[in-house]
């Protein structure tokens, strides 16, 4: 897994408070910690190419891999639906508190791939539900294998924080850019 430096601005608070005591602040940085080997694991065992990057609040990670079928609902049911055949990556990015590396949910995120400084594709990926990592992720069309440059940006989301000691964080907007990934199309 590529690991590149961010914007590295202080942890976090991770203090026990009336809202959440030891115990809780301990559960929760166990329950990150699960997450981030399954992040881990998706990266480098499972994709084709993944990286991860401390920025601000945030540990921003993506894993790519060729496109895929999906469940959708679709009229009430879910069925099965292969990934169109014009295309051929899945790129999927996760977003985890820098302090206890937990998913952070209701996300909104702008990512664009660029080829040799040319802007290929924009995308806001969706959340997906996966047996072994909750991430949000998308299927492109991209023009073929190549050393692409992914530029995620994530805005201040919108849901309350608790906690007074703790609960002021993800205030800011941020991005990343993960430079140089080699990424391989097609389908699974």
């Amino acid at each position: 897994m590529t690991e590149a430096t961010g914007v590295d601005a202080k942890m976090p608070p991770a203090k026990p408070s009336d809202e959440a005591d030891q115990n809780q602040l301990k559960m929760a940085k166990e329950e990150g910690a699960k997450y981030l080997a399954s992040l881990d694991y998706m990266a480098e065992k499972v994709a084709d190419t993944g990286g991860k990057m401390r920025a601000n609040d945030y540990i921003v990670a993506f894993a790519q891999e060729r496109a895929e079928g999906m469940f959708h609902r679709k009229d009430g049911k879910l069925e099965w639906i292969e990934a169109p055949s014009d295309m051929n990556c899945h790129m999927e990015i996760a977003v985890l508190d820098a302090a206890d590396h937990r998913f952070i949910p209701y996300l909104d995120i702008d990512c664009t791939l660029s080829l040799e400084g040319q802007e290929i594709v924009r995308f806001k990926p969706e959340f997906l539900w996966h047996p072994g990592l909750y991430h949000y992720g998308r299927d492109l069309k991209l023009p073929g294998d190549g050393v692409y440059d992914l530029s995620v940006k994530i805005a201040p989301p919108t849901f309350p924080r608790h906690d007074e000691k703790n609960g002021k964080r993800y205030a800011d907007p941020v991005e990343v850019t993960f430079e140089k990934i080699r990424i391989e199309t097609g389908h699974e």
